[in-house]
């Protein structure tokens, strides 16, 4: 099978493939990451690995991929204060993930899998998945891309050391130097099985976390790889089971 890019095909084409199609959209966010990196980071990363993964899951997909034009916006109040953000709420994205599924199951549509790139995401993805799955009899997946990298390299944060080397092996204009942070990183214990929010500890950390200073390109693409291999493994699977 082939990769089929919903933007660059017409209605026809569309409407012949969508009844057995995966359809794999990538959802972004625009908001600032420190000093360093491009606000589309969340958007750019999520856009790179979806598009990779599904051409090459599309080689072994017993049914075909069409890839969504990539949704840029995301969940991101948590980040407005630090300027360079463009967020909606999260009941704004809910409801835009729910008329976008809606629409593609009034479209033929019937398999989907939202491709996140932004923490502030996840719940909001997961409970659209859960209400476009009974409201429009559409199987909906939803992965976070970050889930597929290498258990060893380090945790994924903020504008941190991982995203920092995706972002220099992808789009190197797009990573700038890091700056000494404001003040010292504080030692942030994690509470064993919760997830805490707390607008206070962004402005803690200076709005990104661990330590960007330390990413390299090299380590970026192979971090990439490992992440593209694993999602399209995901999604090649998918096209099996929904």
């Amino acid at each position: 099978m082939t990769l089929i890019h919903w933007a660059d095909v017409s209605r026809e084409t569309l409407n012949e493939v969508l009844p057995e199609a995966l359809v794999v959209l990538p959802v972004g966010a625009i908001e600032q990451h420190g000093r360093h990196l491009a606000t589309g980071t969340d958007a750019l990363l999520a856009a790179t690995a979806a598009e990779r993964a599904a051409t090459l899951a599309a080689e072994r997909a017993g049914r075909p991929l069409v890839l969504a034009p990539t949704l840029q916006f995301g969940a991101s109040d948590h980040h407005l204060p630090f300027g360079g953000t463009l967020s909606l709420t999260p009941e704004t994205l809910l409801a835009v993930l729910l008329d976008l599924l809606r629409s593609v199951a009034a479209d033929g549509g019937r398999r989907v899998v939202l491709v996140n790139g932004h923490g502030g995401n996840v719940g909001v993805c997961h409970a659209a998945a859960a209400a476009a799955s009974t409201r429009h009899r559409l199987a909906v997946a939803h992965v976070d891309y970050w889930r597929f990298a290498d258990a060893a390299a380090t945790v994924p944060g903020h504008a941190g050391e991982f995203e920092t080397s995706l972002v220099s092996a992808v789009r190197p204009d797009a990573a700038g130097p890091v700056p000494p942070r404001a003040y010292p990183l504080p030692d942030i214990s994690s509470t064993s099985g919760a997830t805490v929010h707390d607008a206070a500890l962004w402005t803690s950390i200076d709005g990104y976390t661990d330590h960007p200073e330390r990413a390299t390109a090299d380590d970026g693409a192979a971090r990439l790889d490992t992440v593209v291999a694993g999602l399209a493994a995901c999604l090649a699977d998918l096209t099996e089971t929904l």
